[in-house]
């Protein structure tokens, strides 16, 4: 790969995911995507580029997608999903109980692992949300990864990944060396195809946003721009989650951390809204519980 194929590459990528790749990442571009060459038999990266550069819009997808799908698994980190049963459901459970519903976004929801999880941890509350109208949300940039999460079928490998056993006898059925998610959890998450440097206005608002493990590719403008377009999507009681390695102290003020929960955050008083623009609740297809 020549020092202009690469560059062409890093180019494309930020334009079109905002991944920001510094000058020493040529092995994950040659690791995620020689695959790929090889599957439209080109002998290397550089044809590669040669047929991209020549006006193919279905491979310049498929090369962001082979480099955007990042590893994934369930209840990852664990962190995220102890706070989310043992803080944000509490406090929502108490600020929600009029209206009884709850609206949540998976803003990188990969291939199913991460709403799944938290599906479970919703069905594990089992009579405290008797009633309640529960929306969780997947979106993702990749079609591939969101028909995966969809079908919500799993290998040997990826159920023993984080899944504790006691909910894969409870939540999955067997079919042969696979494993599908039961039809009551794979109907309380919907997914869309969605890009977050786009608009994602349309998505309403929500009470609770996980966005893990994404913006940390990103460039400090990109991140900055994301946070506070998520700023205005978010209840004005509602929580963040981020991973373990993301922060917003320093890029934004749209939210603040809560107090003493690593990776968690709370819209701050000073979060900016367009003069007059209210996100509307999308009243959208949920899972009653």
């Amino acid at each position: 790969m020549t020092p202009l194929d690469y560059e062409y590459l890093c180019k494309l990528l930020k334009d079109h995911s905002g991944l920001d790749l510094s000058a020493d990442k040529q092995y994950l571009i040659e690791s995620r995507l020689l695959p790929l060459a090889r599957k439209h038999g080109l002998s290397g990266i550089p044809d590669l580029v040669t047929k991209m550069r020549g006006g193919s819009p279905s491979l310049i997808v498929q090369v962001v997608e082979a480099m955007t799908t990042n590893e994934t698994f369930f209840f990852r980190d664990k962190l995220p999903f102890d706070q989310f049963r043992d803080t944000i459901m509490p406090e929502l459970l108490k600020a929600r109980a009029a209206r009884k519903s709850i609206r949540i976004w998976c803003a990188a929801g990969s291939t199913g692992q991460e709403p799944y999880s938290l599906a479970m941890c919703l069905k594990e509350m089992g009579a405290a949300l008797a009633g309640w109208r529960v929306e969780i949300i997947a979106t993702d940039l990749s079609q591939e990864v969101l028909e995966k999460s969809k079908a919500g079928i799993y290998s040997q490998f990826e159920v023993q990944r984080g899944l504790p056993i006691q909910m894969l006898v409870k939540y999955f059925k067997q079919s042969g060396e696979f494993w599908q998610i039961n039809p009551e959890l794979r109907s309380m998450v919907q997914h869309r195809q969605l890009n977050l440097l786009h608009d994602f206005s349309q998505l309403g608002t929500f009470d609770v946003i996980f966005c893990r493990n994404v913006l940390i590719y990103f460039d400090q403008d990109t991140k900055i721009n994301v946070f506070n377009r998520l700023a205005r999507s978010m209840e004005a009681d509602g929580f963040l989650v981020l991973g373990a390695a993301e922060t917003v102290v320093g890029l934004t003020d749209g939210f603040k951390p809560f107090p003493e929960r690593r990776g968690l955050y709370r819209p701050s008083a000073a979060r900016t809204l367009a003069a007059g623009a209210v996100l509307p609740r999308v009243a959208a297809m949920a899972a009653r519980l």
